[in-house]
């Protein structure tokens, strides 16, 4: 609903996963627009992690995750680097500014890739990643210009039809 009021939304893209496809279909019917999905939007995949929290990871993985920790460059165990997330995310953003020039675009993804394209717009260093939080179900507004230049317009809104 809060979409639909702005208004102007060319494209809505998705990442493959089940969640954010079932949340684009919600966002897709209210703004009459097909979710074009799009692997490059993915979560950064987590391997051994996945299905943990963090305190089982610190017990069970305590040298992995002190070394993830650290650096950026280091994957969890049979899972992607945040650097390795980092490059496909700013692949699939470099994609959709080229494919949709001045067009305004909703991409429904995950909390690494939108850390990402904050951190990129605010040339904040990648350890910026751990020191930011995002809330299920929340807006994030970044514009991107035709002379390369970006600004954060809002970061981790839960959007209410009254701040229209």
């Amino acid at each position: 609903e809060y979409l639909s009021r702005i208004g102007g939304v060319d494209a809505l893209v998705v990442s493959p996963m089940r969640r954010t496809r079932e949340t684009a279909e919600i966002v897709g019917a209210a703004l009459g627009l097909e979710p074009i999905v799009d692997e490059g939007w993915v979560e950064t995949a987590f391997g051994d992690w996945d299905g943990h929290t963090f305190a089982e990871i610190q017990q069970k993985w305590p040298d992995a995750l002190n070394a993830w920790m650290e650096s950026t460059a280091v994957a969890p165990p049979g899972g992607e680097s945040f650097d390795a997330c980092a490059r496909r995310a700013r692949s699939a953003r470099d994609k959709l500014l080229a494919r949709y020039p001045g067009k305004t675009v909703v991409v429904v993804t995950h909390v690494t890739p939108i850390k990402l394209m904050v951190r990129s717009v605010l040339q904040a260093p990648m350890t910026s990643l751990f020191r930011m939080e995002l809330r299920p179900a929340t807006v994030t507004e970044i514009h991107w210009y035709a002379d390369g230049l970006a600004s954060l317009r809002s970061f981790n809104v839960q959007p209410s039809l009254s701040s229209v």
